[in-house]
């Protein structure tokens, strides 16, 4: 049985950044790089999608949102450790 491949971003915005200049159809394009038109379609959307985001700033809004949840996280993951070794000792008493 065969595995899955895993593209790198750079190949992806390759291949993408080529579909959108159309130069050459997704089944050229599929033939070429060996990846399945469908695949193709998806990165072209994906980078339009980004471009628009990029352009009307939502991308710095998202990065910022980001970095506020992973704060957010590791606030939770140190207070659940510290309840956490707090019951361990508790309950070791006993």
């Amino acid at each position: 049985m065969s595995h899955r491949r895993k593209f790198s971003a750079e190949f992806k915005a390759k291949v993408a950044l080529e579909a959108l200049s159309g130069e050459l159809t997704l089944a050229e394009l599929a033939s070429k790089y060996d990846v399945h038109p469908t695949q193709i379609a998806g990165w072209k959307r994906q980078a339009k999608e980004g471009m628009v985001a990029a352009f009307s700033g939502r991308a710095a809004t998202v990065q910022k949102d980001a970095a506020a949840e992973i704060r957010e996280l590791h606030a939770k993951i140190g207070q659940l450790t510290v309840e956490k070794d707090f019951l361990e000792r508790a309950f070791a008493k006993r």
